[in-house]
């Protein structure tokens, strides 16, 4: 698929976890020239602004151990219908975060428009706690189960339908920090996962072209879902939970470079950019440096 439009939406929130900061990361990658980028390879940028979160009194619910949410529900209702607006109009959703769990709304407002929508989830967590199973109560780590229908009605039923996306259609990639919970779903469900030991011992050339296929066959489009902290934190320190022996910049370059190449992808999301944590601005301009190279941009 040949971008020609795009739309980007920011979600400036960090209501899905208890690190404060990632709130800042539309602004910061706006700050790293993401929109200058873009254009320079000839797409029509329409950038819409950010959704207003505010800074809403924090309300525990007695009923529930999920942190925040009523808030992160409210937020990604809106964030949903917005994107759902994208799709529809015809342009290319990109969604700047705010934590990971602004996925829920990304992928309730993109779904709608596919029957088979594939998600290439690039992250060193699988987001597949439940509140069953997450140690924490922090809704970015669920935000991929929630998709899968699986979790509190308030987060799963966004826009009045449930699930968003098929567990067969779903591939993750750089996985390495993984929670007991995670790893039953993951077999449960048959969850396809490249975990870095994959990406060691098979080389990420071998990796995308796998997840490629086996996503060609079954998908009309494809979402994807790119957490920073997928690479390593010499790469992008600016990230909330950093897991050591991650993804490279040159390997991430690589697959952004083959997602490009296959004209598969349809939507985009980057998340968990933390300025706070960040070393001036390094993580932000990493990011953007990453959607060039989806976007299609070349050396040569």
């Amino acid at each position: 698929m040949r971008i020609k439009k795009l739309s980007i939406i920011g979600l400036p929130m960090d209501l899905g976890q208890t690190r404060r900061g990632v709130d800042m990361g539309p602004s910061a990658i706006r700050y790293a020239g993401v929109v200058e980028r873009l254009e320079n390879l000839h797409i029509e940028i329409d950038d819409l602004g950010d959704i207003v979160v505010g800074r809403p009194r924090l309300i525990e619910n007695p009923n529930s151990n999920l942190k925040n949410l009523e808030l992160v529900s409210k937020a990604n209702t809106m964030l949903a219908q917005k994107v759902d607006e994208i799709v529809a109009s015809g342009s290319f959703p990109l969604v700047l975060g705010g934590d990971h769990s602004i996925a829920i709304g990304t992928l309730a407002g993109i779904s709608k428009h596919y029957k088979s929508l594939g998600v290439i989830w690039y992250d060193a967590h699988g987001d597949l706690n439940t509140e069953a199973t997450s140690p924490s109560g922090n809704i970015h780590g669920m935000p991929l189960a929630v998709s899968l229908g699986l979790g509190h009605p308030d987060l799963t039923d966004i826009l009045d339908y449930t699930p968003k996306v098929k567990p067969e259609n779903v591939v993750i990639i750089g996985a390495r920090s993984l929670d007991e919970g995670e790893r039953e779903l993951i077999k449960e469900k048959g969850i396809r996962v490249f975990t870095m030991h994959e990406i060691d011992r098979l080389g990420m050339t071998r990796v995308m072209e796998e997840a490629i296929e086996y996503l060609k066959g079954r998908t009309d489009g494809v979402h994807l879902s790119l957490d920073l902290d997928g690479l390593d934190p010499n790469d992008a320190p600016g990230v909330g939970t950093p897991v050591i022996g991650g993804i490279s910049y040159r390997e991430s370059h690589l697959a952004m470079e083959m997602l490009a190449e296959s004209e598969m992808v349809t939507s985009a999301e980057f998340v968990e950019v933390n300025p706070i944590l960040d070393e001036r601005n390094k993580t932000a301009t990493v990011a953007v440096a990453l959607m060039g190279s989806l976007f299609g941009e070349k050396l040569l």
